[in-house]
């Protein structure tokens, strides 16, 4: 049997689940998700593996790295990841990574990004199912009408995510401003 070493991580939204096989991040969950028990099963089923509390390297980077991005000092994430899904489920998830920080998106342009403008609800369906949120920014995509809906980790934690982004964003630009009127 193969293993899935997995850690808790507290922080400024929560305590999340990470776990790595192989040397790679195969999870990044909110621990109180209601469909926590689906995707950890989805993961071991599809690895043929079990989980086993016991940390690694990827474990650790990405502990600094989500700790990085909560203090506004990373927008993007190096850590290598197994995306463990169907290859329609992937092939939303790529697109997914895609998504600029401080951005949103919609499931419709998703949709239209993967090829199948008519796949909005399956698409919606492969955000809900992603098991390495904030890497993979699902929470970056919106309703048409910008509304926010549906998330792993809860619609308040959704917010914070696009306030945290939106607000990093605008200082970086502010301080761009300021760069560029100092130049002489």
């Amino acid at each position: 049997m193969n293993q899935i070493n997995i850690q808790l991580h507290k922080t400024e939204i929560g305590e999340v689940v990470l776990g790595s096989f192989c040397g790679k991040l195969c999870l990044l969950g909110f621990r109180s998700r209601e469909m926590r028990r689906t995707v950890d099963d989805r993961i071991k089923k599809a690895l043929n593996a079990e989980f086993v509390e016991h940390d690694d390297e990827i474990l650790e980077k990405t502990r600094t790295q989500l700790d990085e991005y909560f203090k506004g000092l990373r927008r993007k994430f190096d850590i290598p990841v197994l995306m463990v899904g169907t290859d329609f489920q992937k092939s939303v998830w790529n697109v997914l990574m895609k998504v600029p920080y401080g951005d949103t998106s919609t499931y419709l342009q998703l949709a239209k990004d993967v090829g199948n403008e008519r796949a909005v609800r399956a698409v919606g369906n492969a955000n809900a199912a992603n098991p390495i949120s904030i890497i993979v920014p699902c929470h970056r995509i919106i309703g048409s009408g910008g509304e926010l809906v549906g998330y792993g980790g809860g619609l308040s934690v959704k917010r914070r995510l696009l306030e945290l982004e939106r607000s990093n964003t605008r200082a970086c630009d502010r301080q761009m401003e300021i760069s560029k009127q100092t130049k002489p």
